[in-house]
């Protein structure tokens, strides 16, 4: 067996939510308090951008979810803007094929597959795409990638497969089978599907404190506990990501990613 074979099977054998409920149990815990420190060399992580120091975190999962200082992330304020909802690593970015396909890391999706949900996938059809890894370095707090109201929810069980370069390159279409929260966001040029995609370990998606149907751009959404990504999928419609995005490029909360093109043009004119 080769040992890519092998973490394959391996990668299958833990990927059950026991095992996720357990680790999720121990980060939550008082005593994961003194694997901070650890954890924060271990990743290299900037805390000096934490809200808090690191003594005011009262265990892991408490420090894995914290917030930025504030004004660290500005949002663009473009109103054609379509903003990283995350800090993350590009993994995948393109064009919504017309048969709904789409292609990440040498694997083909269909969307139905990710949205669970046949009916709604078809609304992207011809439309864009992007996917954003978050490592367990980054800030893992979800923003919302444009201001508008939020018209649906769902939530798709499934596994916890990682979903780093490894997962995605040679465990079977893991953002299909772990399992997702879905939010759907009608804005001024139509409705933007964000899919958080659980991750091996925790695996736990949970919608920001206090949301409401109408929400700001750049505002809390969701956060994650412990790594994970999103995936974000446009309507059809005059669209461009930016020109310099590739997969591998890092984004950050509020910065733009891509823009609608006619709207853009609309607020010039007007100014």
């Amino acid at each position: 067996m080769s040992d890519r074979h092998f973490l394959r099977l391996l990668t299958e054998l833990t990927s059950h939510k026991w095992l996720s409920r357990l680790v999720g149990a121990l980060t939550k815990s008082r005593v994961s308090r003194i694997l901070i420190p650890w954890y924060s060399r271990t990743y290299a992580i900037q805390i000096q951008e934490a809200e808090k120091p690191l003594r005011d975190y009262r265990t892991l999962n408490d420090f894995f979810i914290r917030r930025l200082k504030e004004g660290l992330r500005p949002v663009h304020p473009d109103a054609s803007s379509l903003v990283s909802p995350v800090d993350g690593t590009v993994t995948g970015i393109g064009r919504i094929h017309d048969d709904l396909a789409i292609t990440v890391k040498g694997q083909d999706y269909n969307v139905w597959e990710i949205l669970n949900q046949e009916q709604v996938s078809d609304t992207y059809r011809g439309g864009f795409f992007i996917v954003l890894y978050l490592s367990p370095a980054d800030y893992h707090r979800v923003h919302s990638p444009v201001a508008g109201s939020i018209v649906g929810k769902a939530h798709s069980p499934g596994k916890v497969y990682p979903v780093n370069g490894f997962g995605l390159r040679h465990m079977r279409k893991v953002l299909s089978r772990n399992e997702r929260l879905l939010t759907y966001i009608r804005h001024r040029y139509g409705t933007l599907a964000v899919v958080k995609v659980g991750a091996m370990n925790v695996s736990s998606v949970q919608y920001a404190e206090g949301l409401r149907d109408r929400i700001a751009k750049g505002a809390e959404l969701a956060y994650f506990e412990f790594g994970s990504t999103v995936v974000l999928l446009t309507e059809n419609a005059s669209f461009a990501f930016r020109d310099d995005l590739a997969v591998g490029s890092r984004v950050r909360v509020g910065e733009p990613i891509g823009f609608w093109g006619d709207i853009r043009e609309d607020e010039e004119d007007r100014g």
